[in-house]
């Protein structure tokens, strides 16, 4: 076996590959730092405006009707209780009042809006956005979908992202954290390509790479090792 190919294809390897290790050690050095940083997740609790059981007057058939129900949540909305039906899992949910029947699809914003403000301690809130699929700040490591965004003018970009479904905040950033966040992902995942796909295929041949250099170190320990009289 050539031993001088060998080596030189282990250093030219090394060297070009050796970007992917920086790389993977920098996002473990912030990943440390974001531990410190970063708060933990938000918890899972349904959150709002508060519940009046005293105020049902429609039981959840009669607030059903003849509409397909796959899930019903009651939840409270401006201290009122209402019923928030799902005809499937892929479908918006419909709100109908628990007092008098009516039906209103504004509650799921003014929904989302209360559980946004009690969980930042009454802040003013204001929406930005609402997805249905994710982008590069709201990952599909959050998992839920679809959320509301809501803004407070705090001068630090403060944002909650709220899912009315669990009735909860499922992601809270401002610009410093995200800031982090997006360095983070750059490092470990390439998250400046932007097409996936492209991105996987990157990721994949930087590993082998990678790989490939380990092997042929340690091909060359064997070979080069000292030999015994």
């Amino acid at each position: 076996m050539n031993r001088h190919w060998i080596r030189q294809t282990h250093r030219w390897l090394g060297l070009i590959f050796s970007l992917s290790v920086l790389l993977s050690a920098g996002s473990g050095v912030l990943h440390t730092v974001m531990t410190r940083t970063q708060s933990p997740p938000p918890p899972a609790r349904p959150s709002g405006g508060g519940l009046a059981p005293e105020k049902i007057r429609i039981p959840v058939a009669e607030a059903i009707g003849q509409r397909p129900a796959q899930a019903v949540n009651l939840r409270g909305i401006s201290g009122e209780p209402w019923y928030q039906i799902y005809a499937s899992t892929a479908a918006p949910a419909e709100y109908v009042s628990a007092v008098d029947g009516r039906v209103d699809p504004g509650q799921d914003e003014r929904y989302a809006a209360e559980i946004a403000a009690a969980f930042l301690g009454g802040a003013a809130v204001r929406k930005t956005d609402y997805l249905t699929g994710f982008n590069r700040e709201y990952l599909n490591i959050f998992r839920v979908l679809p959320v509301h965004r809501f803004d407070v003018d705090d001068g630090r970009g403060t944002r909650v992202y709220v899912s009315t479904t669990t009735g909860s905040v499922t992601r809270h950033t401002d610009n410093a954290r995200q800031l982090e966040a997006n360095i983070f992902t750059n490092f470990h995942k390439l998250g400046f390509i932007p097409n996936k796909e492209v991105r996987d295929l990157v990721l994949t041949g930087l590993t082998f790479g990678v790989f490939l250099v380990a092997v042929l170190g340690i091909l060359l320990f064997f070979l080069t090792r000292p030999r015994r009289a």
